[in-house]
């Protein structure tokens, strides 16, 4: 009994114990209103007896099934109910068959209903035992009333004229349709338990292979955007919404194009060997993202093209990667170039050097022409000398150990240095605001280079004069590293946007005497203390550059 109650829930066995009772009191009703009709047109007497006595069944019915709701609420078990009220109902059966004329009564055919509603319950056990306890019960009254020791219950007057053998083959009969109704009601319930189980796991691995689409879907790194053949949006996983920065919801049932302009555009011009292409995207929270495409068509069970999947990625990083990476090779060669130049420049240089000053001595050519000449050998050669230096310190920037560096007194030594240099402007006002806390661990010649470079650039934007303000202070972003910032600010023409994306390439310049390595030198300084370098500028309003290094423990 217990193997099929195993596959319906508590939940789903007491509505179906509810529903039982419900459909009982129906039949009960309709039974009751079937003897109301007769017992109105007009029913014999002795008949008329029998009715009062189904009426008597019919109440019964109506109170136990007040007590089996009662029941229900007391004993949770729900086989246990069923048990009860299977064996009543047998029993009130046989009574309403014994009153209702015995062996001629036509309600013998309620038996099968409750041994079909008992195999929905309890399986092929508890209808065959039902079965078993309708046919002792029907076969017992039927002897009964063979034998003489119960009348028929609405006969006026005794008489029974039935034979010994039709008798046996009523009871046989009805007997044996008892079991044959409790095998084939089984065997269905039987069969639709299998249906139920196969149906259940088909569903379960649905619903597995359902989610690991879903989760291999939005577990990928990548956008994916599904579109109908109009190129409306119909779904899309979560990297799209997070690369995109648009909601699901926000963006369902609208065009692609109003989300990428000139997508449609460029997917109408895909080919066998162009199978991707890379567009420039402002995001919704105003950043510019670089995606790659790619395009595929989305089919249904019968092959038919439905719509399109689309595919992209954010290639922002990796275009930064790479633009690295190209930098780093022009770098590498420039330092093969630099070692050769410097190696074959400086021996011919030093000997330049050596004989003019030999000449310089053994020569009388104080205040001559011939002084000046030499002199200006000299300057040409220390120019010689000084873009060789920004050569190497560009390609190959000093792998040797750092040691502590206070930037507060590099400035200082610059800012008193370049009131000596040919290009201070005595209308230049100088403004310093230099932190408490200015150590860091770098290359000293390195980092008084970078800050150099960048102030010479400021004085050269302020040929009318100006405004230099040199500042330092401490950052601590979350959960990364205090790093010193140090900002150089100028007040003079600043550069223009076509410029800007340029200004840190090797060789780039505006100047008519520029050698392009300045801040290109700067930006490879920075990098190689594991900093960054930012510059901000507005034409005629100034420009702002921010050395970013990381700061040093020592000098708390």
């Amino acid at each position: 009994m217990r193997s099929m109650m195993s596959l319906q829930s508590p939940g789903d066995s007491g509505k179906r114990l509810g529903w039982l009772m419900f459909y009982r009191v129906v039949v009960v009703s309709v039974l009751l209103g079937i003897s109301a009709f007769i017992q109105i047109k007009g029913a014999t007497a002795p008949f008329q007896t029998s009715l009062y006595c189904i009426y008597f069944v019919i109440a019964v019915t109506y109170l136990l099934s007040i007590l089996y709701v009662l029941l229900q609420r007391v004993v949770r078990d729900v086989l246990m109910n069923v048990f009860v009220q299977s064996m009543m109902d047998v029993m009130l059966i046989t009574s309403l068959v014994y009153v209702t004329g015995g062996i001629e009564s036509i309600y013998v055919t309620l038996y099968p209903l409750v041994i079909i509603y008992t195999v929905l319950f309890t399986g092929k056990k508890g209808a065959l035992f039902i079965a078993t306890v309708s046919s002792a019960l029907y076969g017992i009254l039927m002897q009964l009333e063979y034998v003489g020791l119960v009348d028929p219950f609405y006969s006026g007057v005794h008489s029974y004229d039935f034979s010994g053998g039709y008798v046996f083959s009523r009871m046989f009969t009805y007997v044996l349709s008892f079991y044959i109704i409790a095998f084939l009601a089984s065997f269905v319930v039987e069969q639709e338990k299998s249906a139920r189980t196969l149906l259940s796991q088909k569903e379960s691995a649905f619903n597995q292979l359902d989610l690991l689409h879903r989760s291999i879907i939005e577990s990928v790194g990548v956008g994916i955007v599904t579109l109908d053949p109009e190129g409306r949006v119909k779904s899309c996983n979560r990297a799209a919404e997070e690369i995109c920065g648009y909601h699901i919801q926000q963006v369902r049932n609208r065009n692609i194009d109003t989300i990428f302009p000139e997508l449609t555009k460029e997917m109408e011009q895909l080919t066998l060997n162009r199978t991707h292409f890379d567009i420039t995207y402002l995001s919704k929270d105003g950043h510019e993202k670089i995606l790659r495409f790619s395009v595929h068509p989305l089919y249904d069970h019968t092959r038919s093209k439905i719509g399109n999947i689309l595919i992209f990625e954010d290639r922002t990083a990796i275009k930064g990667m790479e633009q690295e990476v190209e930098k780093n090779k022009r770098l590498a060669i420039i330092g093969e170039m630099t070692a050769v130049l410097a190696h074959e420049l400086r021996t011919p240089l030093a000997s330049i050097c050596g004989s003019i000053q030999l000449l310089k001595s053994d020569l009388d050519i104080q205040g001559t022409d011939d002084e000046k000449l030499m002199e200006i050998i000299v300057r040409g050669k220390e120019q010689l000398e000084g873009l060789i230096r920004d050569f190497l310190l560009l390609a190959r920037p000093n792998q040797e150990a750092h040691e502590a560096v206070d930037v507060g007194e590099l400035i200082e030594n610059i800012m008193e240095s370049v009131r000596f240099n040919p290009g201070w402007n005595e209308n230049i006002e100088i403004e310093k605001g230099l932190s408490d806390r200015n150590r860091l661990r770098g290359n000293g010649n390195e980092i008084r280079q970078a800050i150099w470079n960048i102030v010479m650039n400021a004085f050269q934007a302020m040929p009318e004069g100006g405004t230099l303000r040199v500042v330092t202070k401490v950052m601590a972003p979350p959960g990364e590293k205090e790093m010193l910032e140090i900002v150089i600010a100028d007040t003079g023409c600043g550069i223009p946007p076509e410029h800007l994306n340029n200004i840190l390439d090797p060789f780039y310049t505006t100047k008519d005497l520029g050698t392009g390595l300045g801040l290109a030198i700067v930006n490879r300084v920075v990098e190689n203390h594991g900093g960054k370098f930012i510059i901000e500028s507005e034409v005629d309003r100034g420009t702002c550059c921010r050395m970013l290094l990381p700061c040093s423990d020592e000098g708390r």
